[in-house]
C-alpha cells in the first residue's frame, strides 16, 4: 500500500461527514513509505507462490489496517471503505491478506523480524521516537504475556502459567529518559512454554539493535553508559543474565525468594534499612528523610554460586521490605512483632551511578512493559486471527511495526503528551479522523472536521510529511 503519487493531497475544513474514515493514515503511511517499509519487505521477504507476490504492498496494507484499528483479518476491509481506494493505491482485500499470511513459515517470520528491526532504525532516523538513546541510559525490558484464544484449532495454543488457553508473546522494549518505549524484538511461542525460553537470544538481538540505533560518532555517543536490562524473576538465570553481560549491558532482575535469597536477606543489619518514598509516605523537611513503611537495603551478592565457577556473577542484592499486614496472616489481631514482606532483585550496576534507593526506583519502572502488552492487546493483538501458528507469528510482527509507527508519528506532532500516549489515544486523535474528499484543479482535497480539538497536532504531522504548501485551508 502506498500513497497515490499521481494526485497531490491537500487539506481543507470538513463540511460533509462521509467517504474517508481514517484521514490520519495519509501522513502516517507517508512516514512508513519514507522509512522504507514497503521496500524493506519487498527486499527481505521471499514468500513462495503467487500469494506471496507484492510482499511489500501486502505488509504495508496489514500495518495500515492495524494503525487504523483492525484487530482481525476481516477488519482489513477498513482500507477499502468509501474513498480509501482513492486516497491510497491498491489496498488489498482481507481474503488476499489472509491467504498471504497463511503462506508464512518460520523462516519467513524471521525475515519479517529483520524487516521490523530495520524499519525501527529508519523510523529513528526520521523522527525522535528514540530521542536520547545516544546520550543517556537505555532501559531494555523483557517480558511475556498470554494472548487468549478460544477453541482447539489454533496451532500451538495451550495452558500456560496464567491458566488461560492461549499463545505466548515475548517482547523486548527500549525506553530512554526522553522517549516512550518502543518494541525492538518480538517472538510468538506456544502457550505452554516457559517464560525464559528463548529469552537469551531475544536479549542478544535487542542489544545488537540498540548498538546499531546508537550513533557511531564518538562526539555524540556516550559509550560509558551501559544499557540496563530489566526483567522479573522468571528470567533470573545464567543464560539470560549472561547474554545481557556479553552484550555489554547491566542487569536488574528480580530474584524471587528461594532459600539462598532468604539467607542473604537475613544477614542485612537493622541499621542498613533506609525509608523510601512509597504508598502513603510523608517527607520530613526537618530531617530531610521519608517517613515510610517501606525500606530498602543492599548487600554484595554473587549469583549462581551453586553452579560451575564460570557462571558465578558478582553484583548487588537490593531488597525492599514492607510490613505484612494481610488479615489472613494475623487473623485480625495486632502483631506482637514486625513481619515483613520482601522484594529482592539482583543488579550489576555501579553503586556510584545508581545508589540503593535509585536502583530500587529504576527497577520498579520495569512495569512499563506491562503497559505495552496491554496496549498491544487493546489494538491488533485483541485476537490471534488465524489457525496457523506462523500466520499469527507474522501478525505479531506486523502489530509491533504498527505500534512503533504510531508512536513515531505522534512524535512529529510536537505534542509531548501525544508522544507518550497509548495507541488508542493516538488513533482517536490523529488517525480515525473523518474526512471528505473533493477534486479541484487536478488535486485531491481532503476536507477535515471543523474545530477539531487536535487540529494543530494533525496539521503538524501532515506538514512534516508534505510541507506547508501541500494543503489549503478553506
Amino acid at each position: 500500500m502506498q500513497l497515490s503519487h499521481t494526485r497531490p493531497v491537500a487539506a481543507a475544513c470538513f463540511d460533509d461527514p462521509n467517504l474517508v474514515s481514517a484521514a490520519g493514515l495519509v501522513p502516517v503511511m507517508a512516514l512508513a513509505q519514507r522509512s522504507g517499509l514497503l521496500t524493506l519487505a519487498e527486499e527481505h521477504l521471499t514468500v513462495s507462490t503467487d500469494k506471496g507476490s507484492n510482499a511489500g504492498r501486502k505488509i504495508g496494507s496489514l500495518v495500515a489496517g492495524m494503525v487504523a484499528g483492525a484487530d482481525s483479518i476481516a477488519d482489513m476491509a477498513i482500507l477499502r471503505h468509501g474513498a480509501m481506494n482513492t486516497v491510497f493505491d491498491r489496498p488489498y482485500a482481507p481474503s488476499t491478506l489472509g491467504s498471504f499470511l497463511r503462506q508464512f513459515r518460520f523462516g519467513h517470520v524471521r525475515q519479517l523480524d529483520a524487516v521490523a528491526s530495520r524499519f525501527l532504525r529508519s523510523l529513528a532516523e526520521h523522527t525522535s521516537v528514540l530521542d536520547g538513546i545516544d546520550t543517556g541510559r537505555v532501559m531494555v525490558d523483557i517480558d511475556d504475556s498470554i494472548i487468549e484464544v478460544h477453541g482447539h484449532s489454533k496451532q500451538g495454543s495451550g495452558y500456560g502459567y496464567s491458566g488461560i488457553r492461549g499463545l505466548n508473546s515475548l517482547i523486548t522494549t527500549v525506553t530512554t529518559d526522553r522517549a516512550a518505549p518502543v518494541i525492538t524484538a518480538q517472538r510468538l511461542r506456544k502457550g505452554a512454554c516457559g517464560s525464559a525460553r528463548g529469552a537469551s537470544r531475544m536479549i542478544a538481538d535487542t542489544l545488537t539493535t540498540v548498538d546499531r540505533l546508537r550513533s557511531t560518532t564518538s562526539e555524540t555517543r556516550t559509550s560509558s553508559v551501559k544499557p540496563l536490562v530489566r526483567a522479573d524473576s522468571a528470567y533470573f538465570g545464567h543464560p539470560t543474565i549472561g547474554a545481557a553481560l556479553r552484550g555489554g549491558a547491566d542487569v536488574s532482575i528480580t530474584t524471587g525468594l528461594n532459600s539462598v535469597i532468604k539467607t542473604a536477606i537475613s544477614t542485612i543489619p537493622d541499621e542498613a534499612w533506609t525509608p523510601i518514598r512509597y504508598t502513603n509516605a510523608l517527607y520530613d523537611i526537618g530531617t530531610e528523610q521519608w517517613i515510610s513503611v517501606a525500606e530498602v537495603a543492599e548487600i554484595p551478592f554473587t549469583a549462581f554460586v551453586s553452579q560451575k565457577k564460570a557462571h558465578h556473577i558478582p553484583g548487588r542484592l537490593v531488597v525492599r521490605r514492607i510490613p505484612d499486614l494481610r488479615p489472613k496472616r494475623n487473623r485480625g489481631q495486632d502483631a506482637l512483632f514486625d513481619v515483613w514482606r520482601f522484594h529482592a532483585f539482583f543488579t550489576t550496576t555501579d553503586p556510584a551511578e545508581l545508589d540503593t534507593v535509585t536502583a530500587d526506583q529504576v527497577h520498579r519502572r520495569h512495569a512499563i512493559i506491562e503497559q505495552v502488552h496491554a496496549d498491544l492487546k487493546d489494538s491488533a493483538l485483541a485476537h490471534m486471527p488465524s489457525g496457523h501458528f506462523c500466520a499469527n507469528a507474522a501478525w505479531l510482527v506486523c502489530a509491533v511495526m504498527a505500534f512503533n509507527l504510531t508512536r513515531a508519528a505522534a512524535t512529529l506532532t510536537g505534542d509531548t503528551a501525544l508522544a507518550k500516549a497509548t495507541t488508542g489515544t493516538i488513533r482517536r486523535t490523529l488517525i480515525t479522523v473523518a474526512a471528505r474528499i473533493a477534486y479541484s484543479a487536478r488535486k485531491l482535497t481532503l476536507h477535515l472536521p471543523e474545530r477539531w480539538p487536535w487540529e494543530t497536532s494533525w496539521i503538524a504531522l501532515f506538514d512534516s510529511m508534505f510541507g506547508r504548501n501541500a494543503y489549503i485551508l478553506a
